[in-house]
Order: C-alpha cells, then sequence, then structure tokens
C-alpha cells in the first residue's frame, strides 16, 4: 500500500484551475521539447500523470504516451481531454504497478516523487522505472532541492507564496525529511480562505543517485530547469536523468 495521498473528486476538479501558470505555453513549452528529445522515436511512461498537464501536450506532439495515476478523479479529469486509446491510464501507485510493455523514456515531474513518504517506497519508484524501460532507456526526474537554507536555527517554516489570493509555507520534519506544504487560498470574494495540507518527502540529488544505481540506473545529466541551465549549488531545483545501460 502506498503512502500516497489521495486527491479527492473535489480536489481533482479544481486542479486545473489552480495550475493555469504551470499549464502556460512558457513553462509547457521547455518541458515537452526536453522529454520529446529524450523520448526520441520511443515510447513514454508518466508515473503520477494526474490531469494530463504534461502528458497530454506530449502525446499531441507526436510521442505516444501511457500512464500510472493512483486517483481515480484526477484520471477522470484527465479522460474529459483524450480517450483511452491515445492515452491508457492504468490505476495504481508509480512504486509498483506495471504497465504492458518497454519504453524509451519513463518520467515523473513537478515534484511527484516526493508524494512517496517513505524512502523504501522511493527506492521502489526508481526499480520501478528501471522495469519499464527498454535498455538505453532514460528515467527524468523534475524534483525541488530541499530549501533546508532558509532555515535559521530553531525555525521549522519557509513561506513559499505570500500573494493577495494565496498564503503558502512549508514546515519540516528534519528526523524524517517530511515537509508538510500548508495553503491558504481566497476562496471568493467574502474574504473565506480555504484550506489545504499535503505531505511530502524530500530528498538531495545524491540519494537520489544512490537509489537510481540501486535500480542499476546510471546519472546521465542533471541541469536546473527544462531550458538546460546549469545546477549549481543555488538552483532551487534540478531535472536530473539517469539511463538504463545497454
Amino acid at each position: 500500500m502506498t503512502s500516497s495521498e489521495l486527491w479527492s473528486r473535489e480536489a481533482a476538479d479544481r486542479y486545473d484551475a489552480g495550475e493555469t501558470e504551470m499549464s502556460s505555453a512558457a513553462v509547457l513549452g521547455p518541458t515537452i521539447a526536453f522529454l520529446a528529445e529524450v523520448a526520441g522515436d520511443g515510447r513514454a511512461l508518466e508515473f503520477a500523470i494526474g490531469t494530463g498537464r504534461v502528458g497530454v501536450p506530449l502525446r499531441e506532439s507526436g510521442v505516444p504516451v501511457a500512464g500510472i495515476e493512483l486517483s481515480e478523479h484526477m484520471a477522470a479529469v484527465l479522460r474529459r481531454k483524450i480517450d483511452e486509446d491515445t492515452l491508457p491510464v492504468v490505476i495504481g501507485d508509480m512504486a509498483t504497478t506495471v504497465v504492458p510493455g518497454e519504453f524509451a523514456l519513463v518520467y515523473l515531474v513537478y515534484n511527484t516523487l516526493s508524494n512517496l513518504l517513505t524512502q523504501e517506497e522511493q527506492v521502489e519508484c526508481f526499480r520501478n522505472a528501471a522495469r519499464h524501460l527498454r535498455p538505453g532507456g532514460r528515467f527524468v526526474i523534475e524534483l525541488g532541492v530541499p530549501p533546508l537554507r532558509f532555515l535559521p536555527p530553531g525555525q521549522v517554516a519557509v513561506p513559499f507564496d505570500v500573494s493577495e489570493r494565496h498564503l503558502g509555507f512549508d514546515t519540516f520534519d528534519l528526523v524524517r525529511q517530511v515537509l508538510v506544504s500548508h495553503h491558504f487560498t481566497r476562496d471568493g470574494d467574502d474574504g473565506s480562505y480555504r484550506r489545504d495540507r499535503s505531505q511530502h518527502r524530500y530528498a538531495w540529488p545524491a540519494e537520489l543517485d544512490l537509489m537510481a544505481r540501486i535500480a542499476g540506473l546510471e546519472l546521465e545529466r542533471r541541469v536546473a530547469d527544462w531550458d538546460g541551465t546549469p545546477f549549481t549549488q543555488d538552483s532551487g531545483k534540478h531535472i536530473s536523468v539517469w539511463r538504463k545501460p545497454l
């Protein structure tokens, strides 16, 4: 049983409306170009495909795409956009669910690896990616770098968005390597707010490289964003590519 938290029907129905910036051409253009280049002439499998923010436009670009999604409600939103024959989705967790066939690319975007709340499950996710990859295939992850540099001694919370309609901050359990994202979102014009929270297990790039090695994958490259900006100690996230040896 996965430790990932499930999206409810209500949360799934409002997900796309809350992610308009992440669904913009400025964000998706470089993302799709990067993934399509890695996939080449092969098939792609998205772990935790959600409502298809990335999977649908990648399929429309010409790359055959399949998906795994834990939440039936998120998959139902995706199904309103594209049919099963064009983009098949298997309901299940990304650590153990198996999709038939081999893939040139398995990918996991937008910090979704952190939805698995234990190291053991994250290792199994890497193993599951390797299980689906053909020799020479690649596993791509987009993941934030833990913002622990912003924690003064004794502080356990870091704000990541303070705007008119939204307040977001993370609290950290440094022993378990778990952060909780807290969201207070203005709901309508009557002054009321909606409160949401979600748990995530953060991991450093070096820990991910060890997980990849356990799964038989080799680090090929790591960049700071989908445009290929070099990854440095100041980067807030990374795009990492591991390769299954020939």
